[in-house]
């Protein structure tokens, strides 16, 4: 590749694009909600949240110097990141807290980026980030999940045109937004039942001895918050 193409490829990834028409902003949040309210969709949907989830956590883990052993993703849209390192401490709280934060907060810096024309950018950092992830799968499952998500966003980054890859773009980032709220509610309702006694909540309660009430409040607060802002963003306000 010469300096020439290699420019080319700068501006393409690097450059701003245009931002789409108000009505497509409106269509792409339409879209999104209508595969994060009704539950049929959202037991499939659910495993792309799951990826950001457990990306979330193993990403933490790196960079507050713990050893990421390996993620696993299941068909139930649960999942399974281990790290090795101290069982205590600041490392393990913010990893612990990342996951449910993890969807919601890339959905606000996905927001940030499609606000500032940065379509392309956005879809091969995504790209990126699950090549990345991938390495760290250790089930079949998983691995097929990620390959699967990787290769639509690398084949629509390469070979679609500008409007398409902004209409998935903007699906996608509304996707985040949208159903970054959801687990929340949810892992709400299963403790409200006795269900789910091991949930990232109740291991932070462990570990900081606060309630985990308060954890549930901050993972609700987190995802409604990046809605809001990154809803403002998207649709202009």
């Amino acid at each position: 590749m010469d300096s020439t193409e290699l420019g080319d490829l700068w501006d393409r990834v690097f450059g701003t694009q245009p931002a789409p028409e108000q009505w497509l902003v409106v269509v792409t949040a339409t879209a999104a909600l209508a595969v994060v309210v009704p539950n049929l969709i959202w037991r499939l949907s659910r495993n792309a949240i799951t990826i950001a989830h457990e990306g979330g956590h193993g990403l933490v883990a790196l960079l507050t110097g713990r050893q990421l052993s390996g993620i696993r993703l299941h068909s139930d849209t649960s999942g399974l990141t281990v790290s090795r390192g101290k069982p205590t401490g600041i490392g393990m709280i913010l990893t612990a807290a990342a996951g449910y934060t993890a969807p919601p907060l890339l959905g606000l810096g996905g927001a940030w980026l499609l606000t500032n024309g940065r379509i392309t950018l956005l879809l091969w950092l995504a790209t990126a980030l699950l090549a990345v992830m991938l390495v760290m799968i250790r089930n079949l499952y998983g691995a097929l999940t990620v390959i699967l998500t990787g290769t639509t966003f690398l084949l629509v980054s390469w070979l679609t045109s500008a409007d398409v890859q902004s209409a998935f773009a903007y699906t996608v980032v509304w996707f985040l937004l949208l159903g970054g709220v959801r687990p929340a509610f949810e892992l709400q309702s299963k403790r409200r039942y006795g269900g789910a006694p091991d949930s990232d909540a109740d291991q932070l309660a462990r570990l900081t001895h606060a309630p985990a009430a308060m954890w549930l409040f901050l993972f609700h607060a987190v995802s409604l918050c990046s809605l809001i802002g990154g809803g403002r963003w998207l649709l202009g306000l």
